[in-house]
This record gives structure tokens, sequence and C-alpha cells, in this order.
């Protein structure tokens, strides 16, 4: 009786193990926040998109791409002070993380996405355009950005 009673908390515990092994991995739960957009003051041409992503997820997330059809072409980039005094920009390489339970702020001054070629006939004081943000796991998520002076 005693053996039985061990080798069923034995197997129970097996089975414990196994469920746990199974359980959901970490997931992220991305929303995009205070988004806005504003045409370059110094470059022709370019525009450039502010923005909140926040993550109340368990996981991780990247954000890999954004495009918008407003934009010939969109990339994240940094502003940077260069060794000369003057302001610059560099391209982010790499994917932007976004930390489970974190955020990362898309600032003037700061990381942005860049409207190159843009379409200066949707990128106007007071007009919505649409960015769309591809991240690693949680896909695509397309965002209305409001045009504004500041």
């Amino acid at each position: 009786m005693k053996n039985r009673s061990i080798f069923f908390g034995i197997i129970a515990l097996v089975i414990v193990s196994m469920l746990a092994a199974c359980a959901a991995p970490a997931a992220p739960a991305i929303a995009v926040e205070s988004a806005w957009g504003r045409v370059s003051p110094t470059i022709a041409g370019a525009g450039a998109f502010y923005l909140m992503i926040k993550n109340t997820g368990s996981g991780e997330d990247k954000l890999t791409g954004v495009k918008s059809p407003a934009c010939g072409m969109a990339e994240v980039h940094e502003t940077v002070k260069k060794a000369d005094g003057t302001m610059g920009m560099n391209l982010v390489p790499e994917p932007v993380a976004i930390p489970a339970n974190g955020q990362v702020e898309f600032k003037s001054g700061g990381m942005h996405v860049m409207c190159m070629m843009m379409k200066a006939d949707q990128f106007k004081t007071g007009s919505k355009v649409d960015l769309v943000m591809t991240f690693e796991k949680s896909g695509e998520k397309t965002i209305s950005v409001d045009i504004r002076d500041q």
C-alpha cells in the first residue's frame, strides 16, 4: 500500500513537471501611444514620427521594421551629437528591443521614425497618416498618426 502511494506520488510529480514545461512562453503585449509626426525643419522632403511603445506583457518584443504610405522610405533613426559639437542622425541598424513590462519612447532629439521621400500632399499639418510598425512577436500594428507643427 505504501509503495503504491509513493508510485502515484512520483507519477503526479512527473505530470506536473511536464505541464510546467509545456506552459505558454512569456508573451509581449504591445501598444503604441501618443503618436504624432511633423515635417522636418532641417531636411527637405523628410518628416519624423514620435511615439511611445509600451509592452505590458511578460515577454520582450522587438521593433523590426516601419513603413508608411506617406513615405517613400521609413527607418528608425537616433539623434546624436557629433565630435564637432553639431547634431546629426544615425540609422539604428538593429531591431529596437521593447522590454517586458517596459516602454521605449521615440521623441524629438532622440530615437524617432524618419520619413524620407515624404509625400507632401499626405504629410500636411492637420492630416492623419498611417504608420505600420512590424514587431518580431506581435506582428504588424497600423497606427494613425496626427501630423502637426510641434
